[in-house]
């Protein structure tokens, strides 16, 4: 069995975050294991507050994991503070963690930052030149440039420009411009866009987790980078296509469509 490891942030409503990365290593069959930097409190329409935990205690729950069970993969999400994105880096290095995917999560979906400001440096300074892939949206990916990232041209510069930054491949993704959803991947083999078509629904809460999460499991079986970028991308589009209404706003994605399907 592989081992997956998440390190990111709970969500109360169960779309996004550690819980959401979970149901996709489970999906994927490998098993997943997680460091929480920080406690939520949200819904499918907003955060309401959210309490990060001690860098030390964060860096305590990866210590443990990884000094018992032989980590193969590793995704970041919702880091908080610098203190957290510096304590994450050191374990990294420390540990020797492998297959890195870094997604920097700054925004919820309903607009509320989920890091602070001298976070977004930290990633630039020392998560990504750890990180084996690193996957911002068009805000995010703006955000680390200090530009706007608004069409597919600015995604591939913006994918080329953040790979030159220490990470070994970036992948920007496009899921907020009209159209199909298209992605850019930047790795040493060069450019390459992923396409898919457009879903018609507002129940895309934690799109972004589940899609580096798929990516890290993927990567944790032995795939390709490029084999597990594609495969992620195929699995979260038909995890949007049967995702449902829960509470109010944005419902969550169906993860565990992987296994649903086996059992009929």
């Amino acid at each position: 069995m592989k081992v997956a490891l998440t390190i990111a942030g709970s969500d109360s409503g169960g779309g996004a975050g550690i819980q959401a990365d979970l149901k996709t290593f489970a999906a994927h069959g490998v098993h997943g294991t997680s460091a929480i930097t920080a406690v939520t409190a949200q819904n499918s329409v907003a955060v309401v507050d959210y309490v990060a935990l001690d860098p030390a205690m964060v860096a305590a729950q990866v210590e443990a994991v990884a000094s018992d069970m032989p980590v193969a993969a590793v995704k970041t999400g919702m880091l908080a503070n610098r203190a957290i994105v510096e304590a994450v880096a050191a374990a990294i290095d420390r540990l020797r963690l492998p297959n890195v995917v870094v997604d920097p999560v700054m925004v919820a979906k309903g607009g509320d930052r989920l890091l602070d400001p001298a976070a977004e440096r930290a990633y630039l300074e020392v998560l990504l030149p750890r990180a084996l892939l690193v996957t911002p949206n068009l805000m995010e990916a703006g955000a680390l440039l200090g530009r706007t990232v608004g069409d597919i041209a600015q995604m591939r510069d913006a994918a080329q420009e953040l790979k030159a930054m220490g990470p070994r491949a970036a992948l920007v993704k496009g899921g907020h411009l009209p159209g199909n959803a298209v992605d850019v991947l930047c790795d040493d083999e060069g450019i390459l866009e992923l396409r898919a078509p457009r879903i018609d629904t507002k129940n895309t809460h934690g799109t972004g987790c589940t899609y580096s999460a798929a990516i890290a499991a993927r990567l944790a079986l032995g795939a390709s980078l490029r084999e597990a970028v594609r495969g992620a991308k195929h699995y979260v589009t038909e995890a949007i296509r049967r995702s449902y209404a829960v509470g109010q706003g944005h419902g969550p994605l169906d993860h565990l469509h992987p296994l649903r399907d086996t059992r009929r």
